[in-house]
């Protein structure tokens, strides 16, 4: 099998779909449909039960499926490794996280990253509450992913990571916490408290800043102010004293970007980069 034929009978197994699996490769559903005929011809089997309706793959397409997948994920990764030390990628990038949480719900990327360039150890580094751009400035970190858009002079912005939407922060018993979504009208006469270095785009400006994530949970819970937040907050900060009520649809959503030194760009930030925009 030539690795074209290997690729779309793959893609195919796993999309069960002629026209997503075209899509996916960047060729026509009749080129995907012509090389399945001519490999069923030249094994003198079926892979793949097709109707009408349906794709569905035959025991045989299985077992050649799981094969073929393990072999060539091996092959890929050996071609990446090679390709990763020709241009120098090895060592350790080091990622400083303005929301720890991004590691888990960026794992996508810094996986793809990993396969690309195994010869590079990753390692996190949580950022300050107040300025997430610490370790960068005092060159701790290679790369951190910050809430865009970065517009602090030194600083190059990178592609979005990850995106979510945005919830409230309130106490409990705040005259909000039983709604099923808020605005930002519904701020107006609140005490917004600033989360991390600035306010994001969406955001009226806030009032008071605090210095811990812990103190903000805290005096939020004590019904001081409310607080905007990462929809991520919901699952990673729940507690018995707060809410997070969603904000309606059509707010822009929080991104997350990556972010390094101005003229710092090094092999690792650029793989980290296209593992990124490979997404």
């Amino acid at each position: 099998m030539e690795r074209r034929e290997i690729e779309i009978f793959l893609t195919l197994a796993e999309e069960l779909h002629f026209g997503r699996t075209g899509d996916r490769l960047l060729v026509s559903q009749a080129r995907v449909s012509q090389t399945i005929k001519k490999l069923e011809r030249q094994f003198g089997v079926t892979l793949f039960d097709r109707t009408s309706r349906r794709v569905a793959i035959t025991p045989v397409g299985a077992a050649l499926y799981t094969d073929l997948r393990a072999g060539h994920d091996r092959i890929e990764r050996g071609v990446a490794a090679a390709m990763a030390a020709g241009r120098g990628v090895t060592g350790t990038l080091t990622v400083g996280l303005e929301a720890p949480a991004v590691a888990e719900l960026a794992a996508p990327v810094f996986t793809r990253f990993r396969d690309r360039n195994p010869g590079v150890e990753v390692v996190f580094r949580e950022t300050g509450f107040v300025d997430p751009l610490d370790l960068l400035r005092t060159g701790e970190v290679d790369v951190t992913v910050t809430n865009g858009p970065v517009d602090e002079d030194g600083f190059d912005e990178g592609p979005v990571v990850f995106r979510e939407p945005v919830v409230l922060a309130v106490a409990r018993d705040h005259r909000l916490a039983n709604r099923s979504s808020v605005t930002l009208a519904d701020l107006d006469g609140e005490v917004v408290f600033r989360a991390g270095r600035r306010a994001a785009p969406y955001r009226r400006e806030p009032e008071p800043q605090v210095s811990t994530l812990l103190d903000l949970m805290a005096r939020v819970a004590a019904g001081e102010g409310v607080c905007p937040l990462a929809a991520h907050a919901a699952d990673y900060f729940a507690r018995p004293t707060l809410a997070m009520v969603p904000f309606e649809a059509g707010l822009p959503p929080v991104s997350w970007v990556l972010c390094w030194r101005a003229g710092a760009r090094t092999a690792r930030v650029s793989a980290l980069v296209d593992a990124t925009r490979a997404g």
